[in-house]
């Protein structure tokens, strides 16, 4: 799969709803990871947009930032909210990605959208993919929409491999790849992640939100849960 070349992107996060910037604030209010001081600084806009992150870009925002490539475009959202360990990445024209120890939740406004994901079993994200030595089955719920294709369940496999160095924002970091494979009847994909080998952290990855839509996320400036 070839990800196209990146330049920057900026426009207020007023987009996010329509005529909604009122709600915005409310949003950012509750939230304590996103200072209310500035609200023109990152942009969501999956539009045939680019992006062109580079640590000046990233150090001149208050804000955690997650860089996201489609298909569509590229974009870069900002950590907006935090509830029970799910992530809440927003940006403008309605887009939202939220996250769970690193692996794409749910979304919203895209072209195509994971509109819920459940471990009806065992989770190894949450007990953390530095801690896979061989392959590891398990299962995966997914509901899917356009067409609403809800319930889907998944026979999903990870399995780790060898250490890589991911540039990210000029500096390398060595991280273990892992990929994992999911099928179901008439569905087949595989989503792979590069994983601090230390602690688990999923620095980047390439995840499928529905079985034809595909999304990379890069931490730009990572957010990291507080220590239990």
């Amino acid at each position: 799969m070839a990800w196209p070349e990146t330049q920057r992107a900026r426009v207020a996060l007023s987009f996010l709803f329509p005529g909604g910037f009122a709600l915005v604030l409310a949003l950012l209010a509750g939230c304590s990871t996103v200072s209310l001081g500035s609200v023109e600084s990152v942009r969501l806009a999956f539009q045939g947009d680019k992006v062109d992150a580079t640590p000046e870009s990233v150090a001149a925002s208050p804000y955690f930032q997650l860089q996201a490539n489609s298909p569509a475009g590229q974009a870069i959202l900002i950590l907006a909210k935090t509830e029970q360990g799910e992530l809440g990445w927003y940006g403008g024209n309605h887009n939202i990605v939220f996250t769970r120890d690193g692996v794409i939740a749910r979304t919203v406004g895209l072209p195509q959208n994971l509109d819920a994901s459940a471990f009806p079993g065992e989770n190894p994200f949450h007990q953390g993919l530095q801690r896979l030595s061989g392959p590891v089955s398990y299962s995966r719920r997914m509901d899917w929409s356009p067409d609403y294709r809800y319930g889907v369940i998944l026979r999903a496999q990870l399995e780790p491999k060898g250490l890589e160095d991911v540039e990210i924002l000029g500096k390398v970091h060595r991280l273990r790849r892992v990929d994992e494979s999911l099928t179901a009847q008439g569905v087949h994909f595989d989503n792979r992640y590069w994983v601090d080998p230390a602690d688990g952290f999923i620095w980047k990855s390439r995840q499928y939100v529905a079985p034809d839509y595909p999304l990379e996320l890069i931490q730009l400036r990572p957010y990291r849960e507080p220590a239990a």
